[in-house]
């Protein structure tokens, strides 16, 4: 009998449940958005309640679509949205607050009286391989432990837990309250800044320093094993077997599984991961040490990661809060009306800059405007300040590494915009490669869970799946690249120190 094997893909506007057949095409796609809530300036939340409906809806969708029944699945896996923090009650499942998403910037004060205790913004990095930032789980549990009325004392007597949305996704799929598996895997715990990325455990010195109950976490797994399996509803009695978040599951999607290879996910934000295979390697230039994946039983693998916060969020900005396009789709036709940028850089700093920054108290920028400029130029500079960003990653990348890159793979929803992609392969002076399945963080987390199952053999098995779709070569002079990304650079600091960091 064929089987599938199906991922579902919590991300930060929607989620989708993709099933693959054993090449790694895609059957069929269910998926539904979900509200972004703006409560204060630099907040962002999500309601968990919304998105775990909507996980049992495109599941079902999903299996609809493609004529499917439980019996024809292998495996599911999951990827998500890393570091946006959910608290919930073990009792009843109810959510304590909304979701506290990656982008919110609330935790600032938190960051900044952390910090005060030594070290800085290095605080931690040592152990958990990452700066203190607004951007990590670990703070949004203590906002919320703080400011919930009798949130701590419920957490402190073990009532309240915790998880990144693929922990609240694996324990509402699995049963709930009745049974439901509270576990994540190393990839998502290593973005919390409380896991120790040596041990692969939580570590109760910077745990309790920061404020929250060791009985609140998720047990840490690997990326690739059998959790549970569904509980009663649309999964019942299928494996649950792979979690990765969304970033380690586009690594893994594209098959980067050799030392010294990368990608860049183009989505909500942009994220570059490099594969440092076992090697834990420090960053001095901005970038985040992280965990790439674990199969098994097997060692870890580590990456090095710029994070970038808006990218695609910029174009949804454009379309939503400006409504100079009515549709994503719409900003390449408008950005191609011009010639170039006509002057204008926008630095898209919505939630402070984050690689290779790293600087909360920066804020956007459009900068370089005359009369010249129209809607066409505003386009452009979108769609540029995108790659401008990735340039900035790429650097340090090369300069932490001390490899360089000779050819990027791309992935995300921006990819299908040729003239960014273009663009990107312009400034970055190496060609830029889309695959033929371009939606690769739910191509990995379905590899994880299909290994873990053996629907797939090896990883020399998803090696052969992949193919090239489509190639970018970089056709830009050398002299205007390096005109372009100064005149980036300049925009850069005019977003810097713009309003004061208190954001209470």
């Amino acid at each position: 009998m064929t089987q599938y094997v199906l991922a579902v893909d919590q991300g930060t506007t929607s989620t989708r449940a993709i099933v693959f057949d054993h090449s790694g095409s895609i059957v069929s796609v269910g998926q539904k958005e979900h509200q972004q809530i703006f409560p204060k300036a630099g907040w962002v939340e999500h309601d968990p309640k919304e998105i775990s409906e909507n996980t049992r809806f495109v599941i079902g969708q999903a299996l609809a679509k493609a004529d499917l029944n439980l019996g024809d699945l292998a495996a599911v896996g999951i990827t998500n949205q890393r570091e946006t923090a959910v608290v919930w009650d073990r009792h009843t499942g109810e959510p304590v607050y909304n979701a506290i998403v990656w982008q919110d910037t609330r935790t600032q004060a938190i960051v900044e009286e952390l910090g005060a205790l030594g070290g800085g913004g290095d605080r931690y990095k040592a152990k958990v391989g990452l700066p203190l930032a607004t951007y990590f789980s670990g703070p949004k549990i203590r906002w919320i432990l703080d400011n919930v009325e009798g949130a701590r004392r419920r957490a402190e007597d073990g009532d309240l837990l915790f998880g990144n949305t693929d922990t609240w996704t694996l324990w509402n799929l699995t049963g709930g309250p009745n049974g439901g598996v509270h576990a994540t895997d190393v990839t998502n715990a290593s973005r919390t800044m409380l896991m120790d990325l040596d041990t692969l455990s939580w570590d109760a010195e910077i745990a309790k320093e920061m404020g929250v109950p060791l009985t609140m976490l998720p047990e840490i797994r690997s990326s690739s094993e059998q959790y549970g399996v569904g509980g009663p509803g649309v999964l019942k009695g299928v494996p649950i077997a792979g979690i990765l978040g969304d970033q380690q599951a586009a690594t893994f999607g594209q098959v980067c599984y050799e030392p010294g290879t990368a990608k860049n996910t183009y989505g909500t934000g942009n994220f570059m991961l490099l594969n440092t295979g076992e090697e834990k390697v420090a960053s001095e230039n901005g970038l985040l040490t992280t965990v790439c994946y674990k199969i098994g039983e097997q060692q870890p693998v580590y990456a090095l990661e710029g994070s970038i916060a808006i990218t695609g969020a910029l174009v949804q900005w454009l379309r939503d809060n400006l409504r100079i396009i009515g549709s994503a789709a719409e900003i390449e036709t408008l950005a191609r009306s011009v010639e170039d940028n006509g002057g204008a850089y926008f630095v898209p700093a919505f939630s402070g800059l984050f690689a290779p920054y790293w600087r909360a108290d920066a804020r956007g920028a459009l900068v370089g405007l005359t009369r010249f400029v129209d809607r066409g130029h505003l386009a452009r500079a979108v769609l540029e300040a995108t790659a401008f960003q990735t340039r900035e990653v790429l650097d340090a990348m090369n300069a932490d590494s001390g490899v360089a890159l000779t050819e990027l793979k791309v992935d995300g929803g921006m990819v299908a915009n040729e003239l960014l992609m273009q663009f990107q392969a312009d400034i970055l002076d190496v060609p830029v490669v889309r695959p033929k399945v371009a939606e690769t963080t739910a191509l990995g987390a379905a590899y994880a869970a299909g290994l873990a199952v053996g629907y797939w053999k090896d990883q020399d098995e998803l090696r052969a799946n992949w193919a090239e779709d489509k190639r970018w070569t970089p056709a830009l002079d050398s002299g205007e690249r390096e005109r372009v990304y100064r005149n980036w650079k300049k925009a850069v600091t005019k977003s810097f120190d713009w309003v004061d960091a208190d954001v209470d």
